[in-house]
């Protein structure tokens, strides 16, 4: 395994910039077993995902690397979201990768396993596949130009939610664990863009039982719409955890801009986040050459 991943390293990553270079996760084949989709989320898909720059029913995920013609070091996988159903590859995905390479940034595109909405955990088997690319980054970041101190992760949705449990979480892994490649540090920063999924369904407006900020959590970034349900409460309550902690958390919230903006302008405010996470990058030194 390490040295096929060394040979695909050393067949063109410094090819043309415009094309992203594909890396299978797991060329042996993904572990544990897909669970079939049923005709309510088979139904959930075809309805959402007709339109061009959505995928789904993917079963051996990949990565997509989007080098920075003057990368400063740092790197950022991007999870798109769909609802564990389907993946918005483009607006949540392509187009970020692209915005992260003006900033000198590496960008990442991760295509994780779905749909996994029928499972009891749909975000376990999308989770291994962002910790397993995490570790393919770490592992190829001095052919990448990649500092392996500054792999961040950023998600969409239910790509935000991956997010939450990869800054969050400390549960076992439950996949195999392949040390040249699988990397366990975890992100050295976060961000959530309308995430959700953590608050307590009672409506007590605390995190759900299980699901705390550890000691050593990584700087957050959260952005989300007044609008859109009740997921600014749930990256309200994250973000106090993480103050409370005293852990490095900035939080935007605002008024208008619903569910799925991504990147596209709709004329308002909250279409303005990217600037606000690289100002936030910046002032964080994730943007620093070192």
């Amino acid at each position: 395994m390490k040295i096929w991943f060394s040979l695909c390293l050393l067949a063109g990553f410094h090819a043309a910039a415009a094309d992203p270079l594909k890396f299978k996760l797991w060329p042996d084949g993904a572990p544990g077993v897909m669970v079939e989709a049923s005709d309510k989320t088979r139904a959930f898909i075809d309805e959402r995902s007709s339109k061009q720059g959505f995928e789904s029913y993917i079963l051996q995920p990949e990565m997509e690397v989007f080098p920075a013609k003057k990368p400063n070091g740092a790197c950022v996988i991007v999870l798109p979201g769909g609802g564990f159903g389907f993946l918005s590859t483009e607006h949540e995905g392509s187009r970020v990768c692209r915005w992260l390479n003006t900033r000198g940034v590496t960008g990442v595109l991760l295509k994780y396993r779905t749909p996994t909405r029928d499972e009891d955990l749909p975000h376990e088997k999308p989770l291994a596949d962002a910790r397993r690319a995490m570790g393919m980054v770490r592992h190829a970041a001095q052919e990448w130009g990649v500092d392996p101190n500054r792999v961040g992760v950023l998600g969409f949705s239910s790509g935000a939610k991956v997010v939450g449990y990869l800054c969050c979480d400390r549960a076992p892994r439950g996949y195999p664990f392949n040390p040249n490649l699988d990397d366990e540090r975890g992100p050295d920063f976060g961000a959530m863009i309308y995430g959700g999924g953590f608050a307590d369904k009672d409506g007590q407006n605390q995190l759900r039982e299980g699901f705390t900020v550890p000691a050593d959590a990584p700087p957050l970034f959260l952005t989300v719409a007044h609008d859109d349900k009740n997921l600014s409460v749930d990256a309200a309550l994250l973000y106090l955890e993480y103050k409370r902690k005293w852990r490095p958390a900035e939080l935007h919230v605002f008024t208008h801009g619903g569910h799925g903006f991504g990147i596209r302008d709709q004329g308002l405010p909250i279409n303005k986040w990217t600037d606000r996470l690289g100002d936030w990058m910046e002032t964080m030194g994730f943007l620093e050459k070192r």
